[in-house]
């Protein structure tokens, strides 16, 4: 690990104007990605700042009747909070799909939001990774890639979002709150928060730098049956080969997103007008489009079927 400076802020506003003011500077509060990528020397912050202080800690109720969950909520008391529980279950259950119970006691709401997109080509630093050093090429591409993208992919990156918690966020219809270095503040809607890799895959969401989270909010819970599928390859602590969250409401309607197949949670929402006429004609319109490897063509098959076991348990 290479030699960093610290420091520890006590407002949102005055952690943002610090890592205006520092070239290289990252905010760190749970640590779960950043410490590991830190250790590899994928990641080399020159400077940390600490907002473990900020006060984002609680979850209140939004005026329109949703939830406002601050930024440094753990995965663990969200998923455990009892309103999260009953109107918004879809997101209870991917926060316990994800990770481990000890890494979920520590990783913060906007910390899984902002994971890296990666493949194991990443985290080896003798290959080369368009992400770890832009126009070095992408390993993936032609390499082992039974796990990574099939839709929304380039010729830079076929990486896919790891965030089980995101993928219920993109079905809500979430929105991510932060303030700027200057004090300023805006909400930017969960789809427009993680960008697709294009050519600029090291770039993956739409902070601009010195930008902080503070909070993202639900809006009134969606009612319906509510429902999170995860396939891997283990039972536990692994990413999703293809994950499923989906809210059905009792008149067949409702809402689908996709994980584990696109570099960030995956909704088409024009897709969801198909659910009446069932799972195959909804995978259809949510993978329209895609283009997987010869590694990874089984996760079209697998994407319909985990769509038709979701729907068939809401329905039952």
């Amino acid at each position: 690990m290479k030699p960093f400076t610290y420091e520890r802020t006590a407002t949102p506003v005055e952690a943002a104007g610090a890592a205006a003011r520092t070239p290289g500077a990252s905010f760190i509060a749970g640590g779960t990605n950043l410490l590991d990528l830190m250790k590899l020397q994928i990641e080399a912050p020159a400077h940390l700042i600490d907002v473990n202080g900020v006060g984002l800690d609680r979850i209140e109720p939004a005026g329109d009747g949703g939830l406002r969950i601050g930024a440094l909520v753990r995965n663990t008391d969200l998923a455990a909070d009892k309103r999260v529980r009953r109107d918004y279950a879809v997101l209870s259950r991917a926060l316990l799909a994800g990770a481990s119970g000890q890494l979920r006691n520590k990783a913060t709401t906007a910390g899984n939001l902002l994971q890296r997109t990666r493949c194991p080509y990443f985290y080896d630093t003798n290959q080369p990774c368009n992400k770890r050093r832009p126009g070095s090429g992408c390993a993936a591409i032609g390499g082992f890639s039974r796990q990574l993208g099939v839709i929304g992919v380039s010729e830079a990156c076929i990486a896919t979002h790891p965030s089980d918690m995101a993928v219920a966020m993109r079905l809500l219809d979430a929105t991510v709150e932060t303030v700027k270095p200057d004090g300023t503040t805006r909400a930017i809607p969960i789809a427009d928060f993680h960008r697709l890799p294009g050519n600029t895959p090291h770039i993956e969401t739409a902070l601009e730098a010195g930008e902080l989270i503070t909070a993202v909010t639900l809006p009134k819970p969606p009612g319906g049956r509510h429902i999170y599928r995860k396939v891997r390859d283990r039972a536990s602590y692994a990413f999703a080969l293809v994950s499923v969250a989906a809210v059905i409401q009792r008149d067949g309607s409702g809402r689908v997103a996709l994980g584990g197949v696109a570099h960030k949670p995956w909704r088409v929402e024009a897709a969801e007008a198909e659910l009446p006429r069932g799972a195959k004609a909804v995978a259809a319109g949510l993978l329209a489009g895609a283009r997987p490897t010869r590694d990874n063509a089984f996760k079209l098959p697998l994407a319909e079927r985990t769509i038709a076991a979701a729907i068939d348990e809401a329905r039952a």
